[in-house]
Order: structure tokens, then C-alpha cells, then sequence
């Protein structure tokens, strides 16, 4: 279906009314009704377009990224020097952080005007912030620029989980529903509400387990056990829970669609 522009050029070359191109007589009226016809098709068609190049684009960066991540990890298995190796790794990672927050909008649904999209960013910030100092801390190790005893870095690594559970627990039940940010599980990724659910389970839960697991680091010398479980109880509870919540919804709506089609039958 050609636009209204391009039937009126195509009448003025070949001479002939637009109406005898569409192969009626309209009268004034009907073709006022077909032009505005023609143009809301075409702003549809303009949509389209434009959300085809968006999905392009987010593809493209998001190729970036994957790239980036995996030549991180071929940089870190490549390359023997420790210290060499870290920081190579280190750039390509946090290059792909930058890209990944340049383009928060075009790879969520999330846009501008949307208060949500700060959550976003402020996220993003936090590990951008992570990455560095976990990165410069391990390459002044490695370089023996700095020495930490074995119990020092037990209790930094402690500290530091210990952060991001609270920092993800305060922004978890504000996180809008996306795949790149978030607890992302296959049944999370694919329903908002399932997803909303898992965040508010992981924002109650947070600052708690964070506590309990400080507590416990410091009391005993089973921190890799201590850290392992605290992790399962972090991600297990709310995944278990928005899970069975999925789960439910799921089958309830293919057992109401059942009921139903038989009742129609």
C-alpha cells in the first residue's frame, strides 16, 4: 500500500485521479476517509520501523557485550602474567559495564520518563564500583603491591558480599521488570508479576541475611561453608517461592483454558 504522497506523485506522471489508481470513483469525501486511512497506516508502518531498527540496535550492543565478556575470559585463561592478565580482563568487563549503562533505555522497556530507569542506573553504578575495586585490589595483590593475610581477606570478602546483599535488597522491589538487571530465572524472566514477587522476597530477606551471615563469618572459621549456604538461602528463597507461585499460575490458567473449551464443547 503505497502512502498518500506516493499516490499523488504516481497521478501526476501518469496523469490519471488518485481515485481511478485505487480503481473506483470516490467521491470528495471518501477520499478525505482514504487519505487519513493512508496515513495512519503508514504512522503504524513508521512504528514498526522504528521498533525493527531499536531491536537491531539493542542486538548489536548486546553482541558487544557478550564479545567483551568472552574475551575477558579467554584474556584470563591466555594470558599466564597474573597481573597482566587481571587487568585485561578487568577492561573488557568494565567496558562492557559502560556500554550496558550508555544503553540502559534502548535494552529495556523502560524509558526516560520512567523514575524507575534511576534504579537502573544507580544498580549499574554500584557494580560498575564493585568491579573496580575488586579488580584493583586483585592486581596490587598479584603485583605484590599490597599483602593481605589470609584472615584480612576472609573478612574484606565478607564485607564485601555482605554490601551487595543489602545494597540488592534496598533495590530490589524497585527494579522494573527486565531481563538484564535483576534476579533473573527462567520463571522470573518470563512474568512480571512472578517477578515482582521474587524482588520483594529478596528485598525483605536481604539486610537479615546479610547480618546473620556477618555474625556467623566472624564466630566461626567456616567461612567458604558459611558463604556457600548463605548464597543458596539468598537466591533459593524468593527463586523457590516465585517458582511455586509460576508454577500455579501457570496451571491454573491451562487448567481454566481446559475448563472452558470443554464447557463450550
Amino acid at each position: 500500500m503505497p502512502d498518500a504522497e506516493a499516490l499523488i506523485g504516481i497521478s501526476k506522471l501518469l496523469e490519471v485521479p488518485v481515485s481511478k489508481l485505487l480503481g473506483a470513483e470516490v467521491e470528495q469525501t471518501d477520499m478525505e476517509d482514504l487519505t487519513e486511512e493512508l496515513a495512519r497506516v503508514n504512522e503504524q508502518l513508521a512504528g514498526l520501523h522504528r521498533k525493527e531498527d531499536r531491536m537491531k540496535q539493542a542486538g548489536e550492543k548486546r553482541g558487544l557485550i557478550l564479545f567483551l565478556s568472552f574475551a575477558a575470559m579467554f584474556l584470563s585463561l591466555a594470558i599466564k602474567q597474573e597481573a597482566v592478565s587481571l587487568f585485561l580482563s578487568g577492561v573488557c568487563i568494565l567496558t562492557a559495564v559502560v556500554i550496558l549503562y550508555r544503553n540502559l533505555t534502548l535494552l529495556t522497556s523502560v524509558t526516560t520518563e520512567d523514575m524507575r530507569l534511576n534504579v537502573l542506573r544507580i544498580t549499574t553504578v554500584f557494580n560498575t564500583v564493585v568491579l573496580v575495586l575488586g579488580i584493583l585490589l586483585a592486581v596490587l595483590t598479584a603485583s605484590d603491591v599490597i599483602t593481605f593475610s589470609e584472615q584480612h581477606e576472609q573478612m574484606f570478602a565478607v564485607f564485601l558480599v555482605a554490601c551487595v546483599m543489602i545494597f540488592a535488597g534496598m533495590v530490589s522491589p524497585k527494579l522494573p521488570f527486565t531481563r538484564h538487571t535483576g534476579l533473573r530465572l527462567p520463571w522470573t524472566v518470563r512474568d512480571e508479576e512472578t517477578w515482582n514477587l521474587a524482588h520483594r522476597i529478596l528485598g525483605i530477606l536481604s539486610l537479615p541475611l546479610a547480618l546473620l551471615y556477618v555474625v556467623c563469618s566472624l564466630t566461626s572459621d567456616r567461612m567458604e561453608e558459611i558463604s556457600l549456604i548463605a548464597m543458596l538461602l539468598w537466591i533459593g528463597i524468593p527463586g523457590g517461592i516465585s517458582y511455586l507461585f509460576y508454577w500455579k499460575k501457570m496451571h491454573g490458567g491451562l487448567g481454566e483454558k481446559t475448563s472452558q473449551s470443554s464447557s463450550g464443547r
